[in-house]
């Protein structure tokens, strides 16, 4: 049984998959509210204060990119989309659009309450073993990461991160100069193994998103390193200030 009441936010115009959501979710201790349309979305989201979305890409009225496009404009909440849609591309427009993760219809209720589960955990996850100061604090040239705040700044300047985008960078810097697989990242950091070579786009995806908020020249990245034939790395040296 899941003790805290998180609240879900599920949002989908087939009334059959709200319902099944919202009675699963529920039962495990999950405070639910949903919403059948992309502008009802928005309004319940602003209404309620959810700690996390659950957001169809093919809905009426507004779709789910415009809705995770308004969203990502206020607030950092985790957004998990569900798309039918078979091209791969449909799927990674929405984590350029800033969700966390997808999960493709059909899907199964077990497969998504564990995705569920890892992204709400992800706030409390420490990085083990890792050369971070015991103060949270990291200058790392024009950087100042907070891990404690799970705060960025960038030239005295606050960088807003979504939850993910910050586990992402804390993994890397906890290891500094040390090359990730894709794979790894994705376990480490989502919680599950990919089941296709697709699925590492995710992790593609948000290096992306991290390099265009960070780095002074995203197409010529300084911090976060592609390790050729490997994965990533953050490869400046760290100067900590305890």
């Amino acid at each position: 049984m899941h003790n805290s009441k998180e609240k879900i936010l599920i949002v989908d115009d087939e009334t059959s998959i709200r319902t099944i959501l919202e009675t699963r979710l529920s039962m495990i201790g999950y405070d639910v509210v949903s919403a059948g349309d992309g502008e009802e979305a928005l309004y319940v989201f602003r209404k309620e204060y959810p700690n996390l979305v659950i957001l169809d890409v093919m809905m009426p009225k507004l779709d789910g990119y415009g809705v995770c496009q308004e969203i990502r404009k206020e607030s950092d909440v985790p957004i998990i989309m569900l798309t039918a849609l078979g091209d791969v591309s449909d799927r990674i427009t929405g984590l350029e659009l800033g969700a966390d993760d997808y999960v493709i219809k059909p899907f199964s209720p077990k497969e998504l309450e564990a995705r569920i589960r890892c992204v709400l955990r992800r706030v409390d996850k420490i990085a083990v073993n890792s050369g971070i100061p015991s103060s949270g604090i990291l200058n790392i040239g024009f950087l100042k990461i907070d891990t404690n705040k799970r705060q960025v700044y960038k030239k005295n300047e606050r960088v807003r991160l979504t939850g993910m985008e910050f586990s992402l960078l804390e993994l890397l810097v906890s290891k500094a100069g040390e090359a990730f697989s894709r794979s790894a990242i994705l376990q480490e950091v989502w919680g599950y193994t990919p089941e296709r070579h697709v699925d590492t786009r995710v992790v593609d995806v948000h290096i992306s998103r991290l390099r265009a908020k960070l780095e002074d020249d995203p197409s010529n990245p300084d911090l976060i390193l592609t390790a050729r034939g490997t994965g990533y790395l953050f490869q400046r040296i760290i100067e900590k200030m305890e």
